[in-house]
């Protein structure tokens, strides 16, 4: 029997995701890359899941895509091919209305450095090298580093990691901002189990705006991306029951809510 190329678990409301090519260093197959596929339509539509970790089995997060299969593909349209469908399966981890957290330990290399940016919160162990890589082989992204790099980490280190194709490590790359947080390996996770707890505890449909109105607005120009923040304020408002939820929050702080709300008034 064929070892699954994902393994799965369902711990309460977080799905657990891990990479499980562990002899190749979880390298991105055509299989693999159908398995994440399949996670990520039923994960949007389960509503017993809140959040997901992704993770690797073995000694590393993911060495990239599969140079085997790109030799056995025979040319580079087959190559192509399977980038596409690839970079279209990373891209919906990125506009998923649920969470998505990333553990990252060993290497997280081209591909698997694209799967880590498009999800929602990044936890590296200590050491674990980072790097796009793709120039090291004389190659250029195809799952959207080249896109998606420089917003994760700025201008100057994302050039420095495409062009150079050298790795750095998750301590070298905390400064950024990108990663939430860097761990020792053995608490990695603990960590992102702890960090998955947090954001399960505010799942809401509110959660899920929040994250379609950040995927909406990528790339566009402030006053269109303003706009379209309002008209999600707007549609929120009138599917959540926000009246209640503000007066259950008043009423937490002691005494009336109508009068924390007249009191706003003659403040002002």
């Amino acid at each position: 029997m064929s070892i699954p190329p994902l393994r799965v678990e369902q711990r309460g409301p977080v799905r657990w995701l891990f990479l499980n090519r562990p002899d190749q260093r979880n390298a991105l197959n055509d299989r693999l890359t159908s398995a994440i596929d399949a996670q990520v339509d039923d994960i949007a539509a389960d509503p017993e899941t809140s959040v997901v970790v992704l993770a690797g089995e073995g000694r590393s997060f993911s060495a990239g895509g599969d140079f085997r299969q790109f030799l056995e593909l025979g040319d580079e349209d087959a190559v192509v091919a399977f980038l596409t469908r690839l970079s279209d399966v990373v891209s919906r981890i990125e506009t998923s209305p649920k969470p998505w957290i990333a553990a990252l330990h060993g290497h997280a290399i081209a591909g698997g450095l694209e799967i880590a940016l498009v999800c929602d919160v990044v936890i590296a162990a200590e050491g674990t090298l980072i790097g796009d890589g793709h120039v090291n082989n004389k190659l250029l992204p195809g799952a959207g580093s080249s896109v998606r790099l420089e917003r994760a980490v700025g201008k100057s280190t994302a050039r420095w990691m495409h062009l150079s194709g050298q790795s750095l490590t998750a301590e070298e790359l905390r400064r950024t901002g990108w990663l939430h947080d860097v761990v020792p390996e053995a608490e990695l996770h603990r960590r992102a189990a702890e960090v998955a707890g947090q954001l399960a505890s505010r799942d809401s449909l509110a959660q899920q705006n929040v994250k379609n109105l950040l995927s909406a607005i990528v790339d566009l120009e402030d006053p269109v991306a303003l706009k379209l923040e309002l008209d999600a304020f707007k549609s929120n408002w009138e599917q959540n029951d926000v009246a209640a939820a503000l007066a259950t929050f008043l009423a937490r702080r002691g005494g009336n809510p109508r009068q924390h709300v007249t009191a706003q008034k003659v403040e002002k």
